[in-house]
């Protein structure tokens, strides 16, 4: 069954150091803002286009080989500091992959859709996230980059309005915008929605008609020729469309008849 599913995990879940930056953090915001103080929340997607789940997901880059899915990397901080692991950062789209302490998970798992096509389009997005520095604003989003950044711009280049997501009640999601404006930017910018290989297959999808229209033409030509030596069809009358051999039924135009007395799928 399709599915996108949207997780929120309180920020700093399973690690004592990340919570407490967190607070600190927060504390800093609220009083500039001159706001009371809210939980902060880290986002991660769970999709599945077929059989498969896909866990994707921000994660610090850690020791050892790879298996977790990788599909980009950025730095943490600086791009010079991304030449360190510790300062790195892991786009992951995970098959049959695990969110760590999904159990501390808040308001989870929301789903966002159950359409196939949003979601093999947000699979096929994965790669195509920029990989800018994490907490800068490298992109002109008017937000800091971070994990939450990195799902809000593949649910909303996936197709759907990531503004009316909200993040679980009395907390909020920083970054989350500069996604959205970065996805917006990117859509502007090269008028594209899908990456270049789904919309190449989806221009092939909308010329086949008429691949399949000269096809059908050049079927009814040899049919003539095989039948009428003299180019002349017989009694007046055009020759009776055949598919030639190893032409598929699903080529020709609706007629409610198909040949030798197959019956089209279209009629039932």
């Amino acid at each position: 069954m399709a599915r996108v599913d949207l997780y929120w995990l309180p920020l700093g879940a399973g690690g004592r150091s990340v919570r407490l930056n967190g607070k600190v953090f927060e504390a800093a915001a609220a009083a500039r803002g001159r706001r009371p103080r809210r939980d902060l929340y880290h986002s991660a997607l769970v999709v599945s286009a077929g059989e498969d789940a896909y866990v994707l997901e921000v994660t610090p880059v850690p020791r050892g080989g790879g298996g977790r899915g990788v599909v980009a990397e950025g730095a943490v901080g600086s791009r010079w500091a991304g030449r360190l692991r510790l300062f790195r950062y892991e786009v992951r789209c995970w098959r049959g992959g695990t969110i760590p302490d999904v159990e501390e998970a808040v308001e989870s798992p929301r789903r966002l859709s159950r359409d196939p096509a949003v979601a093999q389009r947000i699979l096929d997005l994965a790669p195509e996230v920029p990989a800018a520095v994490w907490g800068r604003d490298d992109l002109g989003a008017g937000e800091m980059w971070n994990s939450n950044s990195v799902t809000s711009w593949l649910v909303e280049r996936g197709g759907l309005d990531a503004d009316a997501i909200e993040p679980p009640v009395g907390g909020r999601a920083p970054g989350w915008g500069a996604g959205v404006a970065a996805a917006r930017s990117a859509v502007a910018e090269t008028g594209r929605v899908l990456p270049a290989e789904v919309e190449r297959d989806a221009e092939e999808q909308r010329a086949r008609p008429e691949v399949d229209r000269v096809e059908r033409e050049r079927l009814v030509v040899a049919d003539q020729r095989r039948d009428e030596p003299d180019g002349e069809p017989e009694n007046g009358h055009a020759a009776t469309l055949r598919p030639a051999a190893g032409a598929s039924i699903r080529n020709f135009p609706y007629s409610g008849d198909t040949p030798d007395g197959a019956t089209d799928e279209r009629t039932r």
